[in-house]
């Protein structure tokens, strides 16, 4: 299996409140091959049943993992989503290629024992060695403010955890709302977050929830990320740089 897993990591208190369906974006992503993951943070009783119908509903339709977590446990729920996410959608892969080989109604749980944990170790083989992309979408309005310090912390956990696999990741951070656009870029794609402490500094938590747009750029930064001329021509149209 060549190329790699392509994945979005949403990060949010709150329902969306502005711009298009994130749950119909979401469905945009996974018909591209991006998976769209969702961690809800509840911090007393701020994220409502309107607001985790939505996290769960954006996953769903987005082919990922959602959770719905307190803030102080978010360092293991990043981890645990990030992982679970990639094991599913290999098994979603793995699934596919057996019906385009023993037929439409064929799937992982049809196969004998033996035959399924073969399959297994493959599926845990490819998700130690395939090239992982994680965009972490971190929403940055208002309500996120005192939030902000644990989803530093978790993002470097997170990029630690990953450093035994064999196989690359590539990390790259954008907040929504932006600035002037919709989302604006942190940190550009690079294997370690080492350096998000100087980053989360220089944020001002603010304004509305637009989540379909930020979701949407998202999309947008892996569909043009073909060249590295093309993504830097693309961004600049697209996004602000937060850093001078």
């Amino acid at each position: 299996m060549k190329g790699s897993l392509k994945q979005i990591l949403l990060i949010t208190d709150g329902h969306s409140n502005q711009g298009e369906d994130p749950i119909a974006i979401a469905a945009i992503g996974k018909e591209q091959g991006i998976t769209v993951n969702v961690i809800g943070i509840v911090d007393g009783d701020s994220l409502n049943e309107q607001g985790i119908q939505e996290v769960e509903a954006i996953a769903l339709a987005g082919g990922g993992v959602s959770q719905i977590v307190y803030a102080k446990q978010l360092a293991k729920t990043v981890q645990m989503v990030t992982r679970k996410a990639m094991t599913q959608t290999l098994h979603g892969v793995i699934n596919k290629e057996l019906q385009d080989i023993l037929g439409k109604d064929q799937v992982l749980e049809d196969l004998s024992p033996e035959k399924r944990g073969q399959v297994m170790e493959v599926v845990d083989d490819l998700g130690e060695t395939i090239t992982l992309e994680v965009l972490i979408l971190v929403d940055t309005s208002a309500s996120m403010r005192d939030k902000l310090p644990m989803v530093q912390e978790a993002l470097t956990d997170l990029s630690i955890s990953l450093t035994s696999r064999v196989g690359d990741n590539r990390f790259s951070l954008y907040s929504f709302p932006g600035k002037r656009r919709e989302v604006d870029r942190l940190l550009e794609w690079t294997p370690k977050l080492s350096s998000l402490t100087s980053t989360f500094q220089k944020l001002s938590p603010g304004g509305t929830t637009p989540t379909g747009p930020a979701i949407s750029a998202a999309i947008r930064v892996f569909t043009q990320k073909g060249s590295r001329r093309s993504l830097l021509d693309h961004e600049e149209s697209f996004f602000d740089e937060t850093a001078d």
